[in-house]
């Protein structure tokens, strides 16, 4: 049996998980698209990220403990079948009891379970009525297919009823959304709201930091993952040992010198992250040497040697050692806080920072 209140429970824990694993991509377009971030923009990103695994877990969960769990009906085709049944369930009983019976509550889920989607893609993504309708169709064409197949053959038959009813209950409930959706979400800035101000300069801020610093921080993980999962999930999935030595080179020392190292003595010297945010390292007057380059860097290539360092020796003394990172780098960040946004390196190097949009003087 289908417990709604479970669901919303992972649709709220699940989607907030989703939304901050996918926050630093959001932020990155959201930069070079607009030339900022919008807070409402996020929000809705969020909200998006919510609804997904609502969507998921209301027409999926829960699933039967094991693969073999009784089947059910496979599916029904019959289109507009749910009079029917809504006749049959409502014989000799009151209005009130006709509204509140099981066959016309389901139809009424079904279709406000599809309103948010034709809202979002009216409104958050700026698409027509016809678009939403077919992006409402399509979704729940997706949704049945999956019950239909048993989850694309994870299960040995369906476990949950494939219905054309339920097609047409979302397909309408997408094109409610789309209706109402310039009442719901007119507050939603969009791209012609956003994109004339993307090459406005702005103010170096420390959230700004914060943000190029976070980006950073995604690329560097990101980067270990692309090289570890098939360097070393793999051959140690096929049972093979990796050294410790190499799996620290994978996921830590290369992403660190692509990341901050490389960055930091080409050019302006400023990272991935500080590009996307529009920002550059000011050198001010004084000589621009390899030496200042490293002292700016030397914060964030600290944090990443002490993290290899755990991760060369991990149970040793070295272990405690590149446990300094984390209180490393809620030092940087309080840093860039108080200093303006220039941080513990950009001190040391007597540089600042400067918007790159910002004319030349």
């Amino acid at each position: 049996m289908v417990d709604p209140s479970r669901n919303a429970l992972i649709a709220i824990v699940g989607g907030v998980g989703l939304f901050f694993l996918l926050f630093a991509p959001i932020a990155l377009i959201q930069l070079r698209r607009y030339g900022r971030t919008s807070v409402l923009r996020i929000l809705g990103a969020a909200a998006l990220s919510i609804y997904g695994v609502a969507l998921v877990a209301y027409t999926l969960f829960p699933l039967p403990g094991n693969t073999g769990a009784v089947c059910a009906p496979k599916v029904q085709l019959i289109p507009f079948h749910f009079f029917a049944d809504i006749a049959r369930e409502s014989a000799g009983l009151s209005l009130a009891g006709v509204v509140g019976s099981a066959a016309v509550l389901q139809v009424v889920f079904n279709i406000a379970l599809f309103v948010p989607l034709g809202v979002i893609v009216r409104r958050y993504f700026f698409r027509g009525i016809v678009f939403a309708v077919l992006a409402g169709f399509a979704v729940s064409l997706l949704v049945e297919s999956t019950q239909y197949t048993g989850i694309w053959g994870l299960y040995d038959c369906a476990f949950r009823l494939a219905d054309v009813d339920d097609l047409i209950a979302n397909t309408a409930g997408a094109l409610v959304g789309a209706l109402i959706a310039p009442l719901v979400l007119f507050w939603m800035p969009g791209d012609h709201d956003l994109r004339p101000r993307r090459l406005n300069p702005r103010a170096v801020t420390a959230r700004r930091r914060w943000l190029g610093m976070l980006l950073d921080w995604f690329l560097f993980g990101l980067a270990g993952a692309v090289l570890t999962v098939p360097l070393v999930g793999v051959p140690q999935a096929l049972g093979s040992e990796v050294p410790v030595w190499i799996q620290a080179l994978l996921s830590t020392v290369i992403p660190a010198v692509v990341v901050f190292l490389i960055p930091a003595l080409r050019g302006s010297g400023a990272t991935f992250g500080q590009r996307a945010v529009w920002l550059a390292p000011n050198w001010g007057e004084l000589p621009v040497t390899v030496g200042r380059r490293l002292l700016r860097a030397s914060v964030t290539l600290a944090w990443a040697a002490l993290i290899a360092l755990g991760e060369f020796a991990p149970d040793t003394l070295l272990a405690l050692i590149g446990g300094l990172a984390v209180p490393l780098a809620l030092a940087e960040l309080i840093a860039v806080g108080v200093t303006h946004g220039r941080g513990i390196g950009s001190r040391l190097a007597r540089a600042t920072f400067v918007d790159t949009r910002t004319p030349a003087p």
